[in-house]
């Protein structure tokens, strides 16, 4: 009755492991952020194992009944729609569940945007805290930039296409002239990086579309 953690590519579907696959093929159950987009990958792959929409609308509600089908003796794959799931992403509360009633749960790693971008990013990635998505209002995201003015560490967030220009402009304002690299689409068709201040990346942006990850040097004077 294990439940498995499985890493999804983030773009390019040539990114999955062989484990994943062959792990997504064995499962009775896969769980999924969106079972639009998961099929996409299964498609790929002539994987046909039944999937079950679990979201975060939902997780609550779905997590009693997976349990059930582990305890049942059942193989289930948690995934997200790309990435590892659980970072920023649904599947906290079902691990957690699952630790609580005994059931082993295994990791398989691949995929991350976070380290992806951070690998690319140009900044110290020795130390780095990760803050996940930035406040949607303005002034909690303006007070949480302002907390971190003194952190030595590089900071990453993810952000949507939807408030990254205004996102751009909050740290401009209140970190200055930090070095930040914004990532956006990795290993997409149209992936790219941007490097340099807030202000140069503002001036450098050809698009807002898709999604974003932020990186911000940290304090070293």
């Amino acid at each position: 009755m294990p439940l498995y953690i499985v890493a999804t590519p983030i773009g390019n579907l040539e990114d999955i492991t062989q484990r994943a696959a062959a792990l997504l093929r064995s499962a009775d159950l896969i769980a999924c952020e969106d079972t639009r987009k998961t099929s996409v990958l299964l498609r790929r792959y002539g994987i046909k194992t039944p999937c079950l929409s679990y979201h975060e609308h939902n997780e609550r509600r779905r997590t009693p009944y997976i349990l059930s089908q582990l305890q049942e003796g059942k193989t289930i794959a948690l995934v997200s729609n790309a990435g590892t799931p659980l970072i920023s992403d649904p599947g906290y509360i079902l691990v957690t569940e699952a630790i609580k009633t005994n059931v082993d749960v295994y990791p398989l790693p691949g995929p991350s945007a976070l380290l992806a971008a951070l690998c690319v990013s140009g900044l110290p990635i020795h130390k780095f805290v990760f803050e996940g998505f930035l406040p949607k209002k303005k002034a909690a995201r303006r007070k949480l930039l302002a907390s971190l003015k003194n952190e030595q560490r590089t900071v990453v967030f993810f952000e949507s296409p939807y408030r990254i220009i205004d996102v751009l402009r909050d740290i401009q304002e209140i970190l200055g002239e930090r070095r930040i690299a914004v990532a956006r689409e990795l290993t997409k068709i149209h992936e790219s990086v941007y490097r340099g201040t807030a202000k140069t990346v503002l001036e450098n942006l050809k698009t807002v579309k898709g999604e974003f990850t932020i990186m911000i040097d940290g304090d070293h004077e």
